[in-house]
């Protein structure tokens, strides 16, 4: 169903990069690290494959279905690393003066 001549295969893609974009945003909740946000996002997309294969009883084979795959798999690493970052390159606070109610 993948592919660019029909508005199906188009939408299908559509939805493929907005999951990308959402699994993007679950990586900033759910790893909050840079360094791991490409292993998980590999990850899952391997996992997907697998799944693929399983329910359809064959290799997915067509160049769509990959070149699909693999922006939303660099769209994912690539967004996920930079909102994680921005997380982690915050300023720490030094107020280390003792709070006092007076």
């Amino acid at each position: 169903i993948l592919g660019f001549s029909t508005p199906p295969g188009r939408l299908s893609m559509m939805a493929f990069i907005l999951n990308a974009l959402t699994c993007a945003l679950a990586l900033l909740y759910f790893i909050r690290r840079g360094k791991q946000c490409l292993d998980f996002t590999v990850t899952v997309h391997f996992f997907h494959l697998l799944g693929c294969w399983i329910y359809n009883s064959h290799f997915p084979s067509t160049l769509t279905w990959w070149l699909v795959h693999i922006v939303c798999t660099a769209l994912m690493a690539a967004i996920g690393e930079y909102l994680c970052m921005r997380i982690e390159l915050r300023e720490i606070p030094l107020n280390s003066a003792p709070k006092s109610n007076v």
